[in-house]
């Protein structure tokens, strides 16, 4: 009885430490997660803003050159 006690508490110690080590790799799993997100998110509106501004005119708003 006494082994299977100790046999017990061997297992019990040996399940602490792994659930530990999950939750701290979970923990650094979420956190760069959440940088990737912000970075995703930071990409997203650079995108975006050069859609919008390309530079490049239509041409009929583009003043022909003085050559002409």
């Amino acid at each position: 009885m006494e082994k299977d006690i100790q046999t017990l508490q061997e297992q019990m110690a040996f399940l602490q430490k792994e659930v530990t080590q999950l939750s701290d790799e979970l923990y650094a799993q979420q956190k760069e997660m959440a940088a990737l997100r912000l970075e995703l998110l930071k990409l997203q509106q650079k995108w975006q803003a050069a859609q919008g501004d390309s530079g490049i005119l239509n041409p009929a708003e583009d003043t022909p050159p003085p050559h002409y």
